[in-house]
């Protein structure tokens, strides 16, 4: 029977357009209007205060220099500045996805200033990225295909020991160990050096998983990315379905264990260290201590069709790297498939 997960993604705020890809309903900017970075505190001033009320009323009124200059704190200013740029370019671009691929559009970094210039936050980023992967996965049943969506929208860390890869979701890994899972009081606690319970963190398994659509907010369970293993071949599916929702391309995507292939020709960065890695890797060049044992999941991907792929790769595999900083953590970044995969057409 399928589920509902992740309430936190507004999902159910947005409707499909014609091309199946998300657009939002005037509900969907409310539900960011409802976060805590956007509700003017009891100490705020009139004019935090009006313009929260106004765009509650209106979530696409236009709001000027004017609009924003009342907002008296200058945090709270950042806050609303960020939050309607977002809003503004989703407006503009009609899409959640259409949002998020102009965002990395090798484009972005051709226009005036810095590259950075005028872009949407991380925040909002992973926002979008949670929405859409909540909507690849509308109709699951399955906790695995879920945990492993988490990745494309929340930071992991991520421990290796006798082989086996597990992540853990950093930021409840950091909650726990401020708070002990118990929010304000737990911090309280800690701060007064009272022992607080150990709130535990299970893998995801056979005999827990129908749990997971009942914690599916707490982000507690670990992902076991092992080659082999369900959370695997579970991250491999949900890249699949990112790569065909957005291109239209058709893959298969499995995990391995090393890359063995004398016809080698392309690959794909998740993230910033495996991009690097697997540079090295693809030139023979020898890497600094430590560096090959930080790449925690290889994947071999493969054009279901030959002719979606550039000649270069002329019906080859590519190979895909995921790997964690020296502080364990993991971001992985789908955007590098999209931009990054040798389609032998603009996506």
């Amino acid at each position: 029977m399928a589920q509902d997960f992740w309430a936190s993604s507004g999902y159910r705020l947005l409707d499909r357009g014609p091309e199946g890809w998300l657009v939002p309903r005037d509900d969907y900017f409310r539900h960011f209007l409802a976060r805590a970075e956007l509700v003017p505190p009891p100490e705020a001033g009139p004019g935090e205060r009006h313009l929260h009320a106004r765009l509650l009323d209106k979530p696409r009124l236009a709001v000027g220099e004017a609009g924003l200059a009342a907002v008296e704190d200058a945090d709270a200013r950042e806050n609303w500045t960020e939050y309607l740029r977002f809003r503004d370019r989703l407006l503009a671009s009609g899409s959640l996805e259409a949002c998020y691929l102009d965002r990395f559009r090798p484009s972005t970094a051709g226009r005036s200033g810095p590259p950075e210039a005028g872009a949407i936050a991380p925040p909002f980023v992973d926002a979008l990225a949670q929405a859409i992967v909540r909507g690849l996965l509308e109709g699951t049943a399955d906790p695995w295909l879920a945990r492993a969506g988490e990745l494309f929208f929340r930071r992991q860390r991520v421990s290796v020991e006798g082989g086996q890869v597990l992540a853990a979701d950093a930021s409840t890994i950091e909650a726990y160990a401020e708070t002990g899972g118990f929010g304000n009081v737990g911090r309280l606690l800690k701060q007064q050096q009272t022992p607080v319970a150990t709130v535990k963190m299970d893998v995801l398994t056979a005999e827990n998983a129908p749990f997971y659509f009942l914690r599916d907010e707490l982000f507690s369970f670990l992902l076991d990315l092992t080659p082999g293993r369900e959370g695997a071949d579970a991250l491999a599916r949900v890249l699949e379905r990112w790569v065909a929702h957005f291109a239209g391309v058709r893959v298969a995507i499995e995990p391995v264990e090393r890359v063995d292939d004398e016809r080698w020709r392309w690959h794909v960065g998740l993230d910033v260290e495996s991009t690097a890695i697997l540079n090295a890797l693809y030139l023979g060049e020898a890497l600094a201590d430590g560096m090959r044992e930080r790449l925690a999941t290889l994947f071999r991907l493969a054009f279901e069709d030959p002719a979606d792929a550039i000649a270069e790769v002329a019906g080859g595999p590519v190979y895909l790297g995921l790997a964690f900083r020296e502080d364990h953590t993991i971001k992985l970044k789908p955007q590098n498939l999209l931009v990054n995969l040798p389609f032998a057409r603009a996506s």
